[in-house]
């Protein structure tokens, strides 16, 4: 996938579909709590940035997770579709719902707070939780 190229998603029912341009080609997992809380695991997401179309709004529950972060899931299946970063409404889409696509895996996030019974193979970066608030909060 070249960068910068619109990729098209959709949750598992299809009420809901997402085009984004996302920021890198790059996957990410999310090892936090609330995420692992959220979808039984970590959260393999990529960055689509502040400019996504959202078709099926009316299909869109958002829950507010935290004091800097919401997450949207679809209403009808249950599909894991964003966080959206409040400041900065960037979203943070589930990388899951671009079936056709492929990416590189090169980050996890919230390394700390992984549990010990699942480990990837692939070299990646690593960052504990401060470090992610320390990158993304401008200190």
């Amino acid at each position: 996938m070249a960068n910068k190229e619109r990729i098209d998603g959709k949750c598992l029912c299809g009420a809901v579909q997402i085009t984004a341009t996302p920021q890198l080609k790059h996957l990410g997992a999310c090892h936090c709590t609330t995420c692992r809380t959220w979808g039984g695991g970590p959260f393999f997401a990529v960055d689509c940035g502040t400019e996504i179309e959202i078709k099926g709004q009316k299909d869109i529950q958002v829950y507010n997770s935290s004091d800097w972060a919401e997450r949207g899931f679809c209403k009808s299946c249950g599909t894991h579709l964003f966080y959206r970063l409040k400041e900065s409404g960037q979203y943070i889409v589930s990388a899951g719902i671009y079936i056709e696509k492929t990416f590189e895996f090169d980050h996890q996030v919230f390394i700390d707070e992984k549990p010990e019974y699942y480990e990837f193979s692939n070299q990646t970066q690593n960052m504990t939780g401060p470090e992610v608030f320390a990158k993304y909060s401008g200190n």
